[in-house]
């Protein structure tokens, strides 16, 4: 297992860890996405500890708390071997306080997931979104008051547009509170729009990057092919992901024709060249891994131990050119003055 530094810190995280909101299926939106209980997430998570992924990501959120829950148990004798990264922000409950990034709410939100997690602190804690109805200062207080208190090591964002986290980082900065090291972003092989700001300001700024949907929702798994019919028993199709319209499918259907090339010269499967590919780029520290199952973790860790070449990273980067909008366009139009430059060659 290849282990890399987050962000500006000195955590190290393995490359890949076990993204859980597969584990309970606590409602209809997230029965799409699996339903694992305590039995089945226990032998996934020591799975993961004896390949050396011993870091597991979960949300309050997902399946209203249920999956905080079942890995709190599955972890059970095993929390110090692991590291765990949750996240809050969304609505959990109905009350006008049970959402946002108020200190009211993140306080209480933390103590919750504590509890459901049956651990005394919190690795990683991300703001799931950014909450612009909160003045930031507030809510880094109160982050940095979890921190100094020890409920929490590390706090970090997700989802954040690129002046939020500027703005935030600044906030910091300015009082001499803890910073977010990491950002945790929707980043594959399809939809490369973290690189139009997100990636250049974590270069930048020294903030890693946690990748979650690495697949896209399963769409680079080999599942989606072209004058195939669309999976029905895919997340999309059940409506655990957004529905794909033509010419997302074209797009998608060229980078797969790529994919199925890289398979037979690699011997890897689509969503092993597919995660390796996000393994070679500027700022991704871990990638988070979803799996229903034990057969789909194990695929996934065959991911690691080997690297694309420099050409077949080109050929991927090629097939899905897609210019970006105002002022990203632009920008890319003087390589030389961009943070990363090789990104661009295409444009």
């Amino acid at each position: 297992m290849e282990y890399r530094t987050l962000g500006n810190s000195g955590l190290k995280v393995p490359v890949l860890s076990l993204g859980t909101a597969t584990f309970g299926g606590g409602n209809e939106f997230f029965k799409a996405w699996g339903s694992t209980q305590v039995e089945e997430a226990s032998r996934m998570v020591r799975l993961c500890l004896e390949a050396g992924v011993n870091l597991f990501d979960t949300a309050n959120v997902y399946s209203d708390g249920l999956s905080e829950e079942i890995l709190g148990k599955a972890l059970q004798g095993l929390r110090n071997e692991a590291l765990i990264s949750s996240k809050a922000t969304f609505p959990i409950g109905k009350g006008p306080n049970n959402f946002g990034s108020s200190r009211q709410h993140l306080i209480t939100a933390c103590e919750d997931s504590l509890r459901r997690l049956g651990t005394d602190h919190i690795d990683i804690y991300h703001m799931h979104g950014f909450d612009a109805t909160t003045p930031i200062e507030e809510t880094l207080k109160a982050l940095d008051s979890l921190v100094n208190s020890g409920k929490v090591r590390y706090i970090a964002c997700s989802n954040f547009s690129g002046w939020h986290l500027m703005e935030s980082l600044s906030v910091s900065e300015r009082h001499g509170w803890s910073r977010y090291i990491s950002q945790q972003v929707y980043y594959n092989l399809l939809d490369r729009e973290y690189e139009w700001e997100l990636m250049p300001l974590g270069i930048q700024h020294k903030v890693g990057s946690m990748i979650w949907s690495p697949l896209a929702g399963g769409k680079l798994s080999g599942k989606y092919r072209r004058n195939q019919p669309l999976p029905q028993d895919a997340r999309v199709a059940q409506g655990g992901d957004s529905p794909t319209d033509e010419a997302a499918l074209e797009r998608l259907y060229r980078i797969v024709d790529i994919l199925d090339e890289l398979s037979v010269e690699t011997g890897k499967s689509l969503s092993q060249i597919a995660l390796n590919w996000l393994l070679q780029r500027p700022t991704v520290s871990n990638i988070v891994i979803g799996a229903r199952n034990e057969q789909q973790l194990t695929e996934n860790l065959g991911a690691l131990g080997w690297r694309l070449s420099l050409e077949q990273v080109k050929r991927l980067d090629a097939a899905n050119d897609v210019k970006p909008i105002y002022p990203y366009a632009h920008q890319r139009m003087f390589g030389m003055l961009n943070a990363a430059p090789d990104l661009y060659s295409t444009y």
